[in-house]
């Protein structure tokens, strides 16, 4: 029997999405690797030419410099440029523009590299904070990159700038990364003058020069990657499923968004993480937890572990139905007297808590304060009574209130009454309450209406008011 038209269609179709989806999942364009560019910004102000170790700094720098590019020539998806001050003019023009960029980014540029460190001349001024800035038009305009800065210098500005706000509002507009600063002779101190610029190296000796070069080559091109263990208290990696934040600690971005995982076998993943940025860790737990300057080491698989334990509170309404309140909400704070709000929650969920102490403010008429203790891997759970109504059936236009009598005969504010009726129909919690009520057109203080009335849990209670 031949099958009906519409099965044979669908039949088809079937076997068509079959065959095309695998064909198109591996013809899907593989992800680009980033290009990485580095920018040297060397110094070539006159100081330059003190000597060190035998030869001129210019001349070490230079050699260098040189011997670095040609090692990285051949590298992939790698270009590098060149950046000089205080080449172009002398000492005594005081030239505070005395900048440019000798080499513009290129794959296999080494060879242009190193014939413009020939040909170059120091003998000028020291404008850091002009070159950082002008350095922001030397990157080509890629939202993909990995922009590197490494600033190689002697001397501190002596142009009246702030290299260091530059480079901090540079790397706010991701312009480059953090950038690697080398200072060159141990006869000037004035690292903690160049720290704020990024991170800071002092090369007291050729030998050390040579070996911070090569440090942060490794860092910018060898890949690092992370993974974090959330803990409980007893260091037990058992938490995930909690968003994860690195944030920038210089301008405060966030770099990473990440929902942390754990495999069958318990191992969180790795991820890879640009090691050229400085981050604090947020993780999202309720509260969250941050941690500042994360120690994470350029080229190595890092492991990361923080104790994050976590409770559950239950909010469990009371079962009756319909609940005259409707939805109620409580309000979560930390324990304390100045306990800031960590989150609020409908009765009827659950919520992840970092273990510790809280106070659970229930939205209820009057409202109902407890405080909860939040222990790990155990769920707490929170209720209250079954409310009961009160109808006051007097229609009247006026001012008036409600409170609730306590135990040592004091009354504490629960309601106040709407101006344009006193008829309400109100859910409230079961206890011993007052009302206090005068009509708009009452003409004084001692026509006001007190009457005392109980709410019981299902019942509703009726109040009338008289006129006076």
């Amino acid at each position: 029997m031949k099958a009906p038209f519409w099965v044979r269609y669908v039949v088809l179709l079937l076997a068509i999405f079959w065959r095309v989806a695998p064909v198109a999942a591996q013809n899907a364009e593989p992800e680009k690797p980033k290009v990485t560019r580095i920018l040297f910004v060397l110094d070539a102000s006159g100081s330059m030419m003190a000597p060190w170790e035998g030869r001129p700094r210019w001349d070490v720098a230079r050699s260098l410099l040189a011997k670095m590019v040609d090692s990285l020539n051949a590298y992939p998806n790698l270009e590098l440029a060149l950046r000089a001050y205080g080449h172009q003019h002398p000492n005594s023009e005081n030239n505070c523009e005395d900048s440019r960029l000798e080499v513009p980014f290129a794959p296999k540029n080494a060879r242009a590299i190193k014939a413009r460190l020939t040909a170059l001349k120091a003998q000028g001024n020291t404008p850091i904070t002009y070159s950082i800035l002008q350095s922001a038009n030397d990157f080509p305009v890629d939202k993909n990159s990995r922009n590197v800065l490494i600033l190689i210098t002697d001397g501190l500005e002596s142009c009246k700038g702030d290299p260091c706000a530059t480079s901090v509002a540079l790397q706010r507009k991701h312009v480059f990364l953090k950038p690697f600063i080398i200072g060159l002779g141990a006869e000037r101190d004035f690292g903690k003058q160049l720290e704020c610029l990024g991170q800071y190296y002092n090369a007291a000796d050729v030998s050390t020069f040579r070996t911070i070069l090569d440090n942060v080559i490794s860092q910018t091109l060898t890949k690092t990657t992370v993974s974090v263990n959330l803990t409980d208290e007893g260091g037990k990696a058992v938490e995930s499923n909690v968003n994860m934040t690195f944030v920038n600690n210089v301008t405060e971005a966030p770099e990473y968004n990440y929902v942390h995982y754990r495999d069958a076998q318990g191992k969180a993943d790795l991820l890879d993480i640009d090691a050229l940025q400085s981050y604090d860790l947020v993780i999202n737990t309720v509260p969250p937890v941050r941690q500042p300057n994360l120690p994470i080491r350029p080229g190595r698989a890092n492991v990361l572990t923080y104790k994050t334990p976590q409770g559950t509170l239950s909010l469990q309404s009371p079962r009756i139905s319909p609940n005259p309140y409707g939805q109620v909400d409580a309000v979560v704070r930390a324990a304390g007297n100045n306990g800031a709000t960590v989150v609020s929650v409908p009765f009827g969920a659950k919520q992840k808590l970092l273990t510790g102490n809280y106070e659970v403010e229930l939205l209820t008429l009057p409202r109902i304060v407890r405080r909860v203790s939040i222990r790990q891997g155990q769920e707490t759970a929170v209720t209250y009574d079954a409310p009961g109504t009160l109808n006051i059936v007097t229609d009247l236009k006026g001012f008036g209130s409600i409170y609730q009598l306590n135990n040592d005969d004091s009354q504490t504010w629960v309601y106040n009454l709407p101006e344009n009726s006193s008829k309400v129909n109100l859910p409230m919690q079961p206890g011993v309450y007052r009302l206090v009520f005068r009509t708009k057109t009452a003409t004084g203080s001692k026509f006001t209406d007190v009457r005392s009335f109980s709410i019981r849990s299902g019942q509703t209670s009726s109040v009338s008011m008289f006129t006076k």
